[in-house]
């Protein structure tokens, strides 16, 4: 009797929760999970595989919470199985180490940002600016990530918010600017410049999954981070075809055709973040 009463009273052994996730396929999604979750009461563990798009929570709590807060992310969530535990969550080997690898990747991205900028303004390249912003959504999500670390529920929030409206209000600007070069016929940008920076870009983003290839097989949540880089690099190419064409023809539609569609982007992102704002 007085044993089987210990028993029932013990702590209550946690359960892990699988979700399918179709809408989780790069870094940027991770982030918007570990910031809406983190922190909830109840939640011990987030286990991600991008590749598969699933997520395990473990948790001591109310599931229906975490289904709820999954779901107003608008990334597809669905429960897909869910199983008692006893196994602590595992811990990532290097904290230390993970802030090192961010960091570093936060610096390539916030100095690649300030050249293509720079750059992009002087050849009048809107493909180049908008890359440039592309460069500053993943440095602000790199640097929300090592910024996060340690911080309540509702700071996260608020940081996220300002990163996404930020983001949005220069895909916005962005817009407005292709319509009015659409509208008003504009310059052809200068193609060397363009082709050149586009191509430093190329490096930088080449070697920042260097650097977060070398942590993948210790840390899982850096995997993600190397996928949203590998993104970056096909939107330098982008940029970088679409400089050979203006150089080829002498025309801006290239230019204003690749910025379209980076702005695009930059403008997606920026609203996945914003939901987080809700």
């Amino acid at each position: 009797m007085d044993s089987a009463a210990a028993l029932s009273s013990g702590p209550v052994p946690p359960e892990h929760l699988t979700f399918r996730v179709p809408g989780m396929d790069c870094g940027a999604e991770e982030q918007l999970v570990r910031l809406r979750l983190e922190g909830q009461p109840g939640v011990l563990h987030l286990a991600f595989d991008l590749p598969a798009r699933t997520l395990v929570v473990t948790h001591r709590g109310d599931a229906a919470a975490i289904e709820r807060q999954l779901a107003g992310l608008g990334l597809g969530a669905a429960l897909v199985g869910r199983a008692q535990g006893t196994a602590a969550p595992p811990q990532a080997e290097d904290p230390a180490g993970q802030r090192r690898v961010l960091a570093t990747v936060l610096l390539i991205n916030a100095a690649l940002f300030g050249l293509e900028l720079t750059a992009g303004l002087l050849s009048r390249s809107l493909g180049l600016v908008a890359d440039s912003l592309d460069m500053l959504a993943d440095a602000l999500v790199y640097g929300l990530s090592l910024w996060a670390v340690g911080r309540a529920a509702a700071d996260k929030k608020r940081v996220a918010r300002i990163s996404g409206v930020l983001q949005l209000a220069l895909a916005v600007l962005g817009f407005a600017e292709v319509v009015r070069r659409f509208t008003g016929g504009g310059e052809a940008p200068d193609a060397a410049p363009m082709l050149a920076v586009s191509f430093v870009a190329l490096l930088g983003n080449a070697f920042s999954l260097r650097v977060l290839a070398g942590a993948r097989s210790r840390e899982v949540h850096l995997r993600a981070s190397q996928i949203f880089t590998a993104n970056d690099v096909l939107v330098n190419l982008g940029v970088i075809v679409a400089g050979g064409l203006v150089w080829l023809s002498g025309s801006a539609w290239p230019d204003l055709l690749v910025g379209t569609v980076v702005f695009g982007l930059v403008a997606s992102g920026a609203w996945r973040i914003l939901r987080l704002s809700r």
